[in-house]
């Protein structure tokens, strides 16, 4: 193991050093992270959930995410679309999220944009910006995985250019790396590769 590097886990077993820290991290690491995502709801969700992250630690937003799905109904586009000012104050009055004024309100503006997207317009989007495998090789350690990536500032930039908030590059790349896009698990990971 090198520093950085994959390293035992409770099991035994070789995981990401991140994947580590709390039991949380173990079973996100183990059973999500990097693990590919589909549908418009579920890519809203995490969409949400990496905004919402932003500025903060994922483990907080991690913790409080069945908050989250209760307070933004299952992160369903069309349902989330409707909410009005009710709705937004008891999202801000919501102690079971993160009651960002700026991060609500672009969630229901979001939500309210893609509602008149054609179905599986999102994920064919999002999915469109996934970089060949074949030209990534394997991290070694942590500090070989990258914050953003050229693909990252370009589907940033393509989802602002459709009229989505509070998505810049690190965000996206955040959210490449949580639904599969890239597989950013170091080299002798158990889940490289989508787990063994």
């Amino acid at each position: 193991m090198t520093a950085g590097g994959a390293a035992p886990g409770p099991d035994g077993r070789l995981r990401c050093p991140w994947g580590l820290s709390t039991a949380d991290y173990v079973t996100y690491h183990d059973e999500e992270w990097g693990r590919p995502v589909h549908g418009d709801d579920a890519l809203f969700e995490r969409l949400c959930l990496e905004a919402f992250q932003s500025g903060l630690s994922w483990i907080t937003i991690l913790r409080r995410r069945e908050g989250f799905r209760t307070a933004f109904d299952g992160f369903r586009i069309a349902s989330v679309a409707e909410f009005g000012d009710a709705e937004r104050e008891r999202l801000l009055a919501d102690e079971g999220i993160i009651r960002n004024r700026a991060k609500i309100d672009a969630t229901l503006a979001n939500a309210k944009l893609l509602a008149g997207w054609s179905e599986g317009e999102l994920d064919e989007l999002i999915w469109s910006y996934a970089p060949d495998p074949e030209t990534r090789p394997a991290p070694r350690t942590v500090a070989d995985v990258p914050a953003v990536t050229d693909e990252s500032t370009a589907l940033s930039k393509a989802l602002k250019k459709r009229g989505l908030r509070f998505i810049g590059p690190t965000t996206a790349y955040a959210l490449m790396q949580a639904c599969g896009l890239v597989d950013d698990h170091v080299r002798d990971c158990v889940s490289r590769g989508g787990g063994k």
